[in-house]
């Protein structure tokens, strides 16, 4: 077969395996945390309810979508041997499909600190349209057909950072690779052939400690990619393909740093660090040291857990401490901060937001779901609340087909408009 044609077999066969209406990952389709659909901006248990399913354990890991099937890891505490669940559900009729069970036989840090707020199950899977590839931790990288069936296991290190903070990123697929960043378990990234779960490139280095974002891979104008993850003090940019490096740049954020990397056309932004925080962005491509070529700027306002959305030139999110943010993406600068108000005291927000429509959603962790405008104010239309659900809400949302999904440490739930 010609090369030509070859590649366009390929790349044939790939987009029929990936549905317009599919939310495949973190924050959906690239991680964006766009969608073009239209879902409801109120809701309650009585109004726009489309279906609830309890479920078994708790986890802050987003539901992601394939087809008809959601899918959602939880953390099991009930009986003689905790373990992790990977559950699947009819997205229509909220019908639970399979189950498959991750016994943990080995040995976690301790239930104490951060872990306690964000639990065992933070780490949300990916999908190629047909398997699922789930990163549970200390309990390895796992593929799954669509109908449950364990396809191949790997085990990626049972270390643990001098924090003891439990492991929250999430994976990413790059052409036959699903890659990770282990920096908890093992202080390194890897990439694994998703047939066969083979370590196909690992990169180790001691400053990957305290690294809790998932990596992004960008497209470069030579037809070429990166594969960007912002660490301590630094943002790198690796070749995905064989985990060399290609540069580096300083960043402010010297303490830990948890919001995934943004991308956008040639830039990447990171946000981040605590107690020393921050924000970057860096354009893409050079060699080694690009601090001084490639920096567009840097900034002191941050976000410490959520990744923020960017859209039209602006940053939205609201931290950890209850506080809304809007930044300029053009140099960082701050266009609007002010506390949120009807948030409940602690950490309210670990959720990160993402663009449905004309609208950023918000959930919190305990006080509903906040709907408001894009602009250079924060205006919210709607708070919207589950009232008799007062378990945590840590996950990002995910939609299809104009329905929104959340996950609370409780249940699912699926909004979309009543007839």
């Amino acid at each position: 077969m010609p090369r030509f044609l070859l590649v366009f077999v390929c790349l044939l066969a790939t987009l029929n395996q990936a549905q317009a209406s599919d939310w495949p990952e973190f924050l959906g389709p690239g991680g964006t945390a766009h969608s073009t659909e239209v879902v409801p901006t109120t809701w309650n248990e009585s109004d726009n309810l489309t279906w609830k399913v309890n479920l078994p354990g708790s986890g802050s890991s987003s539901p992601i979508i394939v087809g008809d099937r959601i899918i959602v890891t939880c953390y099991v505490a009930e009986g003689t041997t905790p373990q992790r669940q990977v559950l699947c559900f009819d997205k229509n009729t909220g019908e639970q499909l399979w189950s498959a069970d991750f016994p943990i036989d080995y040995r976690e840090d301790g239930y104490q600190g951060y872990i306690t707020e964000h639990g065992y199950a933070s780490n949300t899977p990916v999908t190629d349209g047909e398997n699922v590839f789930v990163f549970l931790g200390k309990g390895g990288v796992h593929c799954l057909d669509l109908n449950g069936r364990k396809a191949w296991s790997v085990d990626v290190g049972k270390e643990s950072s001098n924090r003891r903070w439990g492991s929250a990123a999430s994976l990413v697929l790059f052409e036959n690779m699903v890659i990770m960043n282990a920096a908890e378990e093992s202080k390194a990234i890897m990439a694994l052939d998703k047939n066969t779960g083979k370590v196909v490139w690992r990169q180790e280095a001691g400053m990957l400690e305290l690294t809790y974002g998932t990596p992004r891979v960008v497209s470069t104008g030579d037809g070429n990619a990166e594969l960007v993850i912002s660490v301590p003090s630094e943002i790198w940019s690796l070749n995905p393909r064989t985990g060399k490096l290609n540069w580096f740049a300083e960043s402010p954020m010297t303490g830990n740093v948890s919001p995934s990397v943004i991308v956008d056309g040639d830039t990447v932004y990171s946000f981040g660090g605590y107690r020393a925080s921050g924000s970057i962005a860096v354009r893409v491509g050079g060699d080694d040291d690009v601090t001084d070529s490639h920096v567009a700027w840097t900034n002191r306002s941050s976000s410490y857990v959520a990744t923020p959305l960017l859209h039209e030139d602006q940053f939205y999110w609201i931290d950890d401490r209850g506080i809304a943010y809007f930044t300029s993406s053009k140099d960082g600068e701050v266009i609007y901060r002010e506390r949120v108000n009807n948030l409940e005291s602690g950490r309210p927000v670990y959720a990160s937001p993402i663009l449905i429509g004309d609208h950023v959603y918000v959930v919190t962790r305990r006080s509903g779901t906040l709907v408001y405008r894009p602009g250079d104010s924060f205006a919210p239309i709607a708070q919207n609340k589950f009232e008799f659900d007062d378990s945590d809400f840590n996950a990002s949302p995910a939609v299809s087909d104009g329905k929104l999904y959340l996950r609370s440490d409780q249940a699912l739930y699926c909004v979309s408009k009543n007839d």
